[in-house]
């Protein structure tokens, strides 16, 4: 799959970046998604350049991918077994704000299993843990910024924001650079599903284009006929329609 022979750091960008369109990210206050109120910043943003030990490392090295971390399907399954679940295969590339790919960036995704429930000591949903899905992988982009991981697709699930909230199926991204400071979060969601939009995080989300954004087509020219469906996620990291990120609006 790709990334197992992926390219060494790349030297990093130094110079100036595309600002962030700050319109294009939701209010960081947001009463109908409940955590934003205790999250938001109760004082006036500042922007702070990147220190020397932020641009150049620590850097991750290549060597702690193991053969089965971009594969969620066994990674943590007995021998002889698989997770349960619809099997897919996500792909994408991670991109600049001028659409070149950005090589050598690890990614690390995380998930529910395929009935919605975490594998986490303070999940509390009544869905059944699957002992042969642990949740979690990681690939390295390509050269050109390709990557790819099998999966299941995962459930929704309910989350006690409102008295009955549920979140969308969905899975969660993080993108490091060059160094562990630089980490970008975010999530990705399935093409076609309905819960997207009922969703209270997916409403503080004032442009449908930038949810549109977050979320993975279907791709049938990358399906394994009678084995796994395909859904294709881009990542732009910055520029003025940049994928929308978790972290605070301060970027850290």
């Amino acid at each position: 799959m790709t990334g197992k022979n992926p390219p060494s750091n790349l030297r990093p960008e130094t110079g100036a970046f595309f600002q962030r369109d700050r319109a294009w990210h939701p209010p960081a206050f947001t009463p109908g998604y409940k955590s934003s109120v205790l999250r938001s910043p109760r004082r006036p943003l500042l922007s702070l350049d990147n220190t020397l030990s932020e641009i150049t490392g620590p850097v991750f090295g290549h060597d702690i991918l193991g053969e089965l971390d971009d594969d969620l399907i066994y990674n943590f399954a007995a021998p002889g077994k698989a997770a349960i679940g619809p099997r897919i295969i996500v792909h994408g590339r991670v991109l600049d704000e001028r659409g070149v790919g950005v090589g050598g960036a690890l990614l690390e995704v995380w998930q529910a299993n395929a009935g919605g429930r975490y594998r986490h000591r303070r999940e509390t949903y009544l869905a059944p843990l699957d002992p042969n899905f642990g949740g979690c992988g990681r690939t390295i982009t390509a050269e050109d910024g390709s990557y790819c991981f099998r999966t299941v697709q995962p459930g929704p699930y309910p989350w006690p924001n409102g008295p009955n909230d549920w979140r969308p199926a969905h899975i969660h991204f993080s993108v490091m650079g060059h160094g562990f400071a630089q980490r970008l979060i975010t999530q990705m969601y399935f093409e076609g599903d309905p819960m997207i939009w009922k969703c209270p995080i997916v409403r503080t989300i004032g442009d449908p284009k930038a949810v549109e954004g977050l979320t993975a087509a279907l791709d049938m020219q990358a399906t394994i006929p009678m084995d796994a469906r395909a859904y294709k996620f881009d990542i732009v990291l910055r520029g003025r329609r940049s994928t929308l990120f978790e972290n605070r609006r301060e970027g850290n």
